[in-house]
């Protein structure tokens, strides 16, 4: 059984490459689960991804998550929060409670943005943060989340 790397991916970005192209560019999220699979299969994980506009969706999947870890299954989450980043308590307190390592990520630079994104509330949960390389970061994320757990 290989080790795995789940990614999440938070409200609206079920939207890429319509939504806002200027600033999350023109790839959509069927590209950026491709890229995040080739990326696993080069470095011998496999990746599961998941996409939701619900916050409880998401709540569950890191629980769920946090069990595949404890398994041996699941090496840890990269997850972009996108707006729940900003207002949800809950994901903070799922990736804690739950033990999951996991790296968040954000398309654009959410500190050169509206003052509304300068703050996380999933970051002081996290075990590392990739924000403003487009959709590549979810490729840096990835192989920074194999590096850290030693897969």
């Amino acid at each position: 059984m290989s080790k795995k790397v789940i990614v999440l991916n938070g409200p609206n970005l079920n939207l890429l490459g319509l939504r806002e192209p200027a600033v999350y560019g023109k790839a959509t999220l069927e590209d950026v689960e491709a890229l995040c699979r080739e990326t696993g299969a080069r470095l011998g994980v496999e990746v599961e991804c998941l996409q939701s506009n619900h916050e409880g969706v998401l709540l569950d999947a890191l629980h769920a998550a946090g069990r595949r870890v404890k398994a041996g299954e699941v090496i840890g989450v990269v997850m972009n929060p996108g707006a729940y980043t900003h207002t949800s308590i809950a994901l903070h307190d799922a990736i804690k409670g739950a033990e999951v390592p996991l790296i968040e990520i954000h398309i654009s630079n959410v500190h050169a943005r509206e003052s509304f994104r300068h703050h996380s509330y999933v970051s002081p949960a996290a075990a590392g943060i990739v924000v403003g390389f487009g959709v590549d970061g979810y490729r840096l994320a990835i192989e920074g989340l194999v590096r850290k757990q030693g897969a």
